[in-house]
């Protein structure tokens, strides 16, 4: 069972151990795919890059179908993926 499933307590420990918990929100949902959104992205990811519950963070944001802004290292198009191969792969072993 991962940590933020197991009630809103949980939830709150992770995220007071984030390296985000100090930066300002805005870093990490940039407006926009191009430009400033792109190097605002960039520092996040840096942020998330030295972050001591990042696996937390992004179980988080794909458990609970976070589709913008920055968590746990990924942008939302790489979420996207990662859920989408997630879920091809339920889809192989269910067959089997």
């Amino acid at each position: 069972m991962h940590e933020y499933t197991r009630g809103t307590r949980a939830l709150m420990e992770w995220l007071r151990r984030a390296a985000c918990a100090g930066e300002g929100p805005e870093l990490f949902f940039p407006v926009g795919l191009r430009g400033p959104a792109l190097r605002e992205t960039a520092a996040a990811k840096r942020v998330c890059a030295r972050c001591p519950v990042i696996t937390q963070c992004l179980a988080f944001a794909l458990h609970s179908g976070q589709a913008s802004g920055v968590w746990g290292g990924t942008c939302e198009e790489e979420r996207a993926v990662l859920l989408r191969t997630s879920r091809q792969h339920a889809e192989r072993r269910s067959t089997l």
